[in-house]
């Protein structure tokens, strides 16, 4: 009976849809046929994640496509556009049912709110925090090194390695540790396979992912299919479960500890970031209303898992990858990374070096992890175009009228690979760009680098430094030990989507999920 009621539901709503897109002020904007009434272009951008910039090439930075039930979504790739939007954070939110799929996933952290409840869930990631952090990720860095220098030794001073697997492992160990004062043990060769790693691998990583992630989302959208035994749901529940568990352990014992120990001597002790935010969240200056329930806390850990595991992982992978087929900067970058003198640097020292910090902005810049986000129109709003746009019949706009409930999908990626900006090879590898950025980079909205990469305004990336001091230490403690080369043929290696997110894929082997296999080799020291 809920099977029969769910599917006449999810068709109501889907023709409902359809008359909002009829009578949309932006129906005449031009953009791809609609495959499907259920997933619109949804499946689609899922299996190829070239379609979308196809899709620039032949309509432009503006075009309308079509995501779950056919809902329009308005890409723009438009640099005014996107920071009228990113200035304008209040009437351009998250939409309900995006806030929606990711409580459901991670509980109510600040992936689930907006506003001033957003404010305050922001927990500290200051350069004084990443500063003492370092030493965690140099810590779990050189692990990682250790484990990887065995299996090479093992295979005569070089072995083929699924680097990203291998680094998803060390990520999670760093979110631990830095995070929540937690072990892991995740690169513990000994060990047992980690659950929660396990279960991260089945939602996000299988071959299944995608299509998990496409009913997570259409059930956020139409909340009667919830009811459903809709595929992924154990695995949804399972990582939930898992996540809910441990993060519920650490909160107690963190929470036990504080209350225990009265002095100020205690972050001396305790230098992840759950201490600082539970410190802080208990502060007698802090009013009532504006401090976090103990829900509320239990899921900010969820949350530090999906965002500083998955992402990190990822855009560590893509920097090796690159070096992998860029030997000539793979070299430049090891004889620079060599003239520190230990292997345990400081941030600091890791600042310092200015060619591993070209490095990271170009992988950051041609590999984000995250390829693009949302936002709903909140209110009725007109959007202003940088360069004028033409549509079906002809018409010039130099703006958008943007009626409430209108969704905007932003491309990162193609932003940040825009090559009006970039330059004719703005989807190549190449660190020297940024010897001289370009002007254009400027109007990009950013917290980093001139990248859109961790967005911008009040709802950019709150942990970017955290991210990129870890990646740092990764790339210093590899590079410096292994030399990286492709294990695969030229072009075997491409680019897999699960929601918002982009890994490393071996193309012929796409059935299987995502991976990075290379070949690592020792470096040879005498040749230095």
């Amino acid at each position: 009976m809920a099977h029969g009621y769910g599917t006449k539901a999810s068709f109501s709503i889907a023709i409902h849809f359809v008359y909002r897109d009829l009578t949309s002020p932006l129906r005449n904007i031009v953009g791809p046929k609609s495959p499907s009434l259920f997933f619109g272009n949804f499946r689609q951008m899922a299996d190829n994640p070239q379609l979308a910039p196809q899709w620039r090439n032949e309509f432009g930075p503006n075009f309308l496509f079509r995501g779950l039930f056919s809902v329009n979504e308005l890409h723009t790739a438009d640099i005014k556009a996107i920071n009228h939007i990113v200035t304008n954070s209040s009437i351009y939110q998250r939409s309900p049912s995006n806030r929606d799929a990711f409580t459901r996933v991670v509980g109510k952290g600040i992936f689930g709110v907006e506003l001033d409840d957003h404010k305050r869930h922001n927990p500290a990631f200051g350069i004084a925090q990443i500063r003492v952090l370092t030493e965690v990720f140099v810590e779990k860095a050189i692990k990682l090194r250790d484990v990887w220098a065995v299996q090479v030794a093992q295979g005569n001073d070089a072995a083929r390695i699924d680097v990203l697997g291998w680094l998803r492992r060390m990520t999670l160990d760093v979110i631990g540790q830095a995070g929540f004062n937690y072990q892991f043990d995740a690169l513990d060769t000994k060990a047992k396979p980690n659950e929660l790693e396990q279960v991260f691998t089945d939602m996000f990583h299988s071959p299944d992912a995608n299509q998990y992630a496409a009913f997570r989302f259409s059930q956020s959208i139409v909340p009667i299919l919830k009811l459903l035994p809709v595929p992924g749901a154990q695995v949804l529940v399972a990582a939930r479960t898992k996540m809910q568990s441990i993060a519920r352990g650490i909160v107690s014992r963190s929470k036990a500890t504080m209350a225990a120990t009265a002095d100020e001597k205690l972050l001396g002790g305790r230098r992840d970031l759950l201490a600082i935010l539970l410190k802080a969240n208990m502060s007698m200056d802090i009013p009532k209303n504006q401090r976090l329930t103990d829900a509320e806390v239990i899921a900010q850990i969820p949350t530090f898992f999906f965002a500083g595991h998955e992402t990190t992982s990822s855009a560590v992978s893509w920097a090796l990858h690159a070096l992998s087929l860029n030997i000539e900067v793979q070299t430049k970058l090891r004889e620079e990374l060599l003239t520190i003198a230990t292997d345990n640097p400081t941030m600091d020292e890791l600042n310092s070096l200015p060619y591993l910090e070209m490095v990271v902005r170009e992988t950051m810049r041609v590999h984000a992890p995250v390829v693009f986000t949302q936002r709903m129109a909140m209110e009725d709003d007109v959007l202003p175009l940088g360069k004028p746009y033409i549509d079906k019949d002809g018409k010039s706009h130099d703006s958008f009228p943007i009626r409430r409930g209108q969704t905007i999908h932003i491309p990162i990626l193609a932003v940040n690979t825009d090559k009006e900006i970039w330059g004719g090879d703005a989807s190549e590898f190449g660190p020297e760009r940024w010897n001289k950025v370009p002007d254009g980079a400027s109007a990009i909205p950013s917290v980093w680098a001139n990248l859109l990469t961790f967005f911008a305004g009040p709802h950019n990336c709150i942990g970017f430094r955290f991210s990129l001091a870890e990646m740092k230490a990764l790339l210093f403690t590899l590079i410096r030990a292994f030399e990286f080369e492709p294990a695969v043929p030229k072009g075997g290696i491409g680019s897999s989507t699960v929601g918002i997110l982009q890994r490393p894929t071996v193309l012929a082997e796409t059935g299987k999920g995502s991976g990075l296999p290379l070949i690592v080799k020792a470096v040879n020291t005498a040749e230095l």
